[in-house]
């Protein structure tokens, strides 16, 4: 084996595996990991071929903006999320059961149709944001997904098993955190289009972000690392977009650069299409604004 395999074997070594500890509560490793070949999907913006080799649709090399996990203390981010446990505000508790109800993009889709209304966007516009939005979405998670399941970086009640989250802790590893990333790159897809209404989409895209850390079931760099990470996919696919002209050779996207002040939600914090999901899991969870006398289901949190 050359030294330089057995230096990367040892820096793979140096973190505890998801794959290999138990959740708080649980007596086994996750024997259910959720769609663990979804790394391995097609992408529309870039390409993973082959597999962690990552190129532009042109054949341009990409080096994916994240830290290596090996590079992280993950005792020091362990003590993060305690700290945020202990000192978890209500408000706090309803943003992460907010954006942690359903799937990761349950909450932006919402976001993209206000924005189409609010600016009176055209019918085949819509649905060229709806598309691109729906794909850049897609190639952050592929790519989130291939990235957790190489790293396989164990979750923080795998850490401490006393570590009681307020929502569930998904059936797969940690880091990146895909909320994080999906928000990230999607946030970067809309204010392409949508220039002037960035700032609130980037305050929406780190609130989701931050909602992990809430729920007690991310670490605080997974979900920094997340958005960067979903910034540059967000960068990437804009870059594709803009390429693309009309049969009489112009940009086929024009800007909407009047400020509408669009009225984003969240808040309020409701869903906008509500669906009672399967609030079970095994893990620990404790939710310590719940009264006692009359308990709302947790959300189940999917991503």
């Amino acid at each position: 084996m050359s030294s330089d395999l057995r230096r990367k074997q040892a820096m793979a070594d140096d973190y505890k595996k998801w794959s290999e500890l138990p959740y708080a509560g649980e007596q086994k490793p996750p024997h259910n990991p959720e769609e663990p070949y979804a790394g391995s999907w097609p992408d529309y913006y870039l390409r993973n071929q082959p597999p962690g080799r990552f190129a532009t649709l042109n054949g341009r090399p990409i080096r994916l903006e994240i830290q290596h996990p090996s590079s992280i203390d993950w005792d020091k981010e362990l003590k993060k999320v305690k700290h945020a446990e202990k000192h978890l505000t209500r408000k706090q508790a309803t943003i992460a059961e907010y954006w942690g109800t359903g799937v990761a993009s349950k909450q932006w889709t919402p976001i993209i149709d206000k924005l189409i209304d609010t600016y009176g966007v055209t019918p085949p516009r819509a649905a060229r944001i709806l598309a691109a939005a729906s794909a850049g979405m897609n190639d952050a998670f592929t790519t989130a997904w291939y990235l957790k399941y190489r790293w396989n970086v164990a979750r923080p009640n795998q850490l401490d098993h006393e570590l009681k989250t307020l929502l569930c802790t998904p059936r797969h590893p940690t880091y990146p955190s895909g909320h994080a990333t999906i928000s990230g790159a999607t946030a970067e897809i809309l204010s392409y289009f949508f220039p002037t209404e960035k700032e609130r989409l980037v305050e929406l895209a780190k609130e989701c972000a931050d909602s992990r850390l809430y729920a007690g079931v991310h670490f605080p760099v997974d979900n920094e690392e997340g958005l960067r990470l979903g910034k540059q996919i967000g960068s990437i696919v804009a870059s594709e977009l803009r390429k693309e002209e009309n049969n009489r050779g112009q940009s086929i996207d024009v800007p909407y650069r009047e400020n509408r002040h669009t009225k984003l939600t969240p808040p309020p914090y409701k869903q906008v299409i509500d669906f009672e999901f399967d609030s079970t899991c095994d893990s620990t969870t404790e939710n310590p604004f719940e009264n006692q006398h009359a308990k709302q289901p947790k959300p189940k949190l999917f991503f």
